[in-house]
């Protein structure tokens, strides 16, 4: 059995911009349905803390400066994550 080379992401744009204008190339289109958005319930007292730093930033609404908040610490710790798995391995490997 011979394995398939996996093709790099250059090469799979490439493949894409070649083939963009034959209709051949292209299967079925997908649908995708965009998801809800979610509600988060958070206490009260930590509602009106963020009301008030959501101000302090002139932000026009709690919910968007909340959001750049939690994007924020999601991308920390993600690189935090990415940091200590690549640690992990260099002391493995």
């Amino acid at each position: 059995m011979s394995a398939k080379k996996k093709s790099t992401e250059q090469e799979i744009d490439q493949q894409v911009i070649a083939q963009a204008g034959d209709n051949s190339a292209w299967g079925k289109p997908t649908m995708v349905r965009r998801t809800r958005a979610a509600a988060l319930s958070i206490p009260p007292d930590l509602a009106a803390r963020a009301a008030f730093l959501a101000k302090l930033h002139r932000k026009p609404s709690v919910e968007e400066w909340l959001t750049r908040v939690i994007q924020e610490r999601i991308e920390l710790e993600e690189a935090a994550f990415a940091g200590a798995k690549q640690d992990l391995a260099t002391k493995s490997g």
